[in-house]
């Protein structure tokens, strides 16, 4: 048979003229279907091309197409200084901006040899939990909403409005924050904003409570999620899996305590781990994730040092506003760190941060000049869009909104 010859049908009625017996109308080819899925579809979460194989309505195999929303963003932070490169964190993972932040910052201070202040790193550490809950309501509701549960989208929506609003007071801004700096942060912690976090971690706990009973005891919820999307311990860390992806697998990895930074190691918390592997386990995973973060904050305000919010160094630290307007060593400090940079040292390093989609981690290497000669991000959902194959195939069409939704991805910072 003529190799050029692809499509089924013609396939068929050559072999009927040919008589060539090898060809039957039981080829696997003539029942199968390519459908491409997204990138415009709701459910992917973003800007998602996936090509599904399906043979009927299971599905033979899954190519998620990475790449499609390509932005450049590593290219980017060559072109500019260490400092102006913090807003286009935000735009990474756009749902919890503050965390990506405090990742960045993390990596060029461990190049510069820069140690912000105790009470920065409490402020970070409230920050970096409030993001998680953020990003994890998020995905709370449109998770639910990608099969068929819409009360809980909104209520989800309106918890995180409560955050948006503490970010707000907190930094100027309810979304693209820009709110560290390098040696510390845009300004300290307010009492206003403290007071803010008080009151939503009264009433959050039972908010969340309810949300997760109308859930767990909805009979078809249960049956979309459990046993879907399984993918095992061995195959979760063969991908390079981490975050809520990994411990739903049964993998105790959490780099807050496994690999410490700023003050989680005085922080008493619990590593929630589910073994299944499954949609569900991780719904699971993230709702008790969120419980815990309820406890972090209530520590890191509990244990909130006095003292300033930046760094003793003039040098590489930008200094408050306020003070360029009225002392000329402070203007030509902030001139000269705009326009030239904090030049660090020769060398290489890697930073990372449990976010709330898994390792966020930043690798920078630096030629001592005021700019970065190369900057890698090591975005989560990147790496965890890769589990997307094994744990669609034999599985349903109609289970592909489940799945995705269990990943949890953000394209912003998969296409960096």
């Amino acid at each position: 048979m003529d190799a050029k010859i692809y499509n089924p049908k013609q396939r068929i009625l050559h072999a009927l003229e040919s008589q060539d017996t090898t060809v039957t109308f039981d080829d696997p080819l003539e029942n199968e279907m390519v459908l491409n899925m997204g990138p415009q579809h709701p459910a992917t979460h973003g800007v998602l091309r996936l090509l599904v194989r399906l043979d009927g309505e299971t599905i033979v195999a899954a190519v998620p197409e990475l790449g499609y929303l390509h932005r450049g963003y590593e290219k980017l932070a060559e072109n500019m200084t260490y400092h102006e490169f913090i807003p286009h964190t935000d735009r990474l993972d756009y749902l919890s901006p503050l965390a990506n932040n405090v990742a960045y910052v993390l990596a060029v201070e461990k190049l510069a040899g820069i140690e912000a202040p105790a009470r920065a790193q409490y402020i970070r550490v409230i920050c970096a939990e409030l993001a998680r809950l953020a990003s994890h309501l998020v995905w709370l509701g449109t998770m639910a909403m990608d099969v068929g549960a819409v009360t809980v989208l909104l209520w989800g929506f309106r918890e995180r409005e409560k955050i948006q609003d503490i970010w707000d007071v907190l930094t100027g801004v309810r979304f693209t924050t820009s709110f560290t700096r390098i040696g510390g942060l845009a300004q300290d912690i307010t009492p206003e904003t403290i007071s803010m976090i008080e009151h939503f971690l009264e009433e959050f706990p039972e908010n969340l409570a309810e949300a997760e009973k109308l859930l767990i005891r909805n009979r078809i919820f249960i049956d979309r999620c459990e046993g879907i999307g399984y993918l095992s311990k061995e195959d979760s860390i063969s991908i390079g899996l981490t975050g809520p992806m990994l411990r739903a697998c049964g993998v105790e990895h959490d780099l807050r305590r496994d690999e410490p930074y700023l003050v989680y190691d005085k922080l008493d918390f619990d590593i929630p781990v589910y073994s299944d592997g499954d949609v569900l386990a991780r719904f699971y995973v993230r709702m008790q994730e969120m419980k815990e973060s309820t406890k972090i904050l209530r520590q890191a305000i509990e244990q909130l040092p006095a003292g300033s919010v930046n760094a003793a160094n003039p040098k590489r630290v930008l200094p408050q506003k306020e003070r360029t307007y009225g002392k000329m060593e402070e203007l030509i400090h902030d001139f000269m760190l705009v326009n030239f940079g904090i030049n660090p040292p020769i060398g290489e390093v890697y930073h990372a941060i449990e976010g709330s989609k898994g390792e966020l981690g930043f690798y920078i290497v630096s030629h001592g000049e005021g700019y970065p000669w190369r900057l890698k991000i090591r975005s989560p959902s990147f790496v965890n869009l890769q589990a997307l194959p094994p744990m669609l195939k034999g599985g349903m069409i109609s289970d592909v909104v489940a799945v995705i939704g269990s990943v949890d991805p953000v394209m912003g910072e998969a296409d960096k």
